[in-house]
């Protein structure tokens, strides 16, 4: 039972919303900052290792056949690097990299690395220790620079000390500064602060050699890249000093209906394993229209094609399947399929890579907004549980 002591600090720090408490944040105004939070800067990280699509389903298969070769004598690895597939994982996966819409990745494992941990090339053999050791060191790397607070956002890997700590460490940034993981743990924001907010994802946990009955591991091989992500929140931008891309009107979360383990991975002494259910285009699609109309309404907006969008590329049937269910012009898309296809699907780092390709590509073209030209923007993310993400943004003139 809620103590009177603790319904008197709910009822004057927080709003109560037809019987439950609505958490806006605290409503004492002292050094809160006046305006939304805005989005100052965008940047982006790859791994130097650009792999292209075209050639790794040979590459993958072939260092799978290396692996079972290294165990059983010592026979030159090379002679297997990038030799043509004939077995059926080497044709199943040739026709689902060319359905994946995907050019290129850029991925941390290399040959080298491959070469080094053969393990990560054979179907559920052990090698956690292996991959968590490179993932707690190379997630931390992404990052970039960081200001008076860091978010730190991965589902690569986990360590204590943290990525967060690492980045700490290894950015040079002052020791008192404040640092959170996106582990249900909060953040809160001041006036004049600055918060660094950084996804990062490395895929060496997810890697695993092929297997005829997995086709979800598959399916996994072919989409994931790796990319990080740094943005810099702020709020009452600096006139002419400080130049907003967008600001964060609205934000949602709701777990989609008959989705239990429509999407889910298992972190095992196997690496990270993921399982994806077939339907999952259409359950998203199914829910995206009710979590329009909440965000959209209030601002009188129904016609979704006046607005720009911002969809997590988790594939291209995905992307295929909300533009059919909202009627939407192929355009809508456009920043969404060019980063799936340059850089796969990077996980939490990918909206905003699309977020940063739409406002390049909107200064670029001589459009009046960040926005495609466009005063009000969605951003929908998809993840576990299934759980369905919806931001709603406002550009800024250009």
């Amino acid at each position: 039972m809620v103590s009177e002591g603790a319904l008197k600090f709910l009822r004057k720090n927080f709003i109560f919303y037809h019987g439950s408490i609505r958490l806006y944040g605290l409503v004492s105004t002292i050094g809160r900052a006046e305006g939304p939070a805005i989005i100052l800067a965008i940047g982006t990280a790859n791994p130097p290792n650009c792999v292209e699509q075209s050639t790794y389903p040979d590459f993958y298969t072939s260092e799978s056949q290396i692996a079972s070769t290294r165990r059983n004598s010592e026979r030159n690895f090379s002679a297997f690097i990038f030799r043509p597939s004939s077995h059926e994982n080497g044709r199943v996966k040739t026709k689902r990299c060319e359905k994946s819409m995907i050019k290129r990745r850029y991925m941390y494992q290399t040959e080298a690395i491959l070469k080094e941990n053969p393990n990560f090339c054979t179907y559920m053999t052990p090698s956690l220790d292996a991959r968590q050791d490179m993932v707690v060191r190379d997630v931390p790397r992404l990052g970039n620079e960081a200001i008076t607070h860091l978010i730190f956002c991965t589902m690569s890997g986990i360590g204590m000390p943290g990525a967060d700590y690492q980045l700490t460490k290894l950015l040079g940034l002052c020791p008192d500064v404040k640092r959170y993981m996106i582990y249900q743990q909060g953040c809160f924001n001041n006036k004049d602060a600055l918060v660094l907010v950084i996804c990062s994802e490395v895929t060496t946990s997810l890697f695993c050699g092929p297997n005829e009955t997995d086709m979800s591991n598959l399916v996994g091989q072919a989409l994931f890249g790796d990319g990080a992500v740094v943005v810099i929140v702020g709020s009452d931008p600096i006139s002419k000093i400080e130049k907003p891309l967008f600001e964060l009107v609205w934000t949602a979360q709701t777990i989609a209906l008959d989705s239990e383990e429509a999407i889910s991975g298992q972190l095992r002494e196997v690496g990270l394993t993921f399982n994806l259910r077939k339907d999952v285009p259409e359950i998203i699609s199914k829910n995206i229209d009710k979590e329009l109309v909440k965000a959209f309404q209030p601002l009188g907006i129904s016609d979704y094609n006046a607005i720009f969008w911002i969809v997590h590329p988790g594939g291209p049937a995905i992307l295929d399947h909300v533009e059919q269910k909202l009627a939407l012009k192929p355009e809508k898309m456009k920043a969404t399929r060019e980063v799936l296809s340059e850089y796969g699907n990077m996980s939490s780092a990918c909206v905003l890579f699309i977020l940063d390709e739409m406002r390049k590509r909107s200064a670029q073209e001589g459009l009046e907004t960040t926005g495609e030209g466009l005063k009000w923007g969605v951003l929908f993310g998809f993840g576990p549980g299934l759980t369905i993400e919806t931001v709603v943004l406002h550009s800024m003139v250009i």
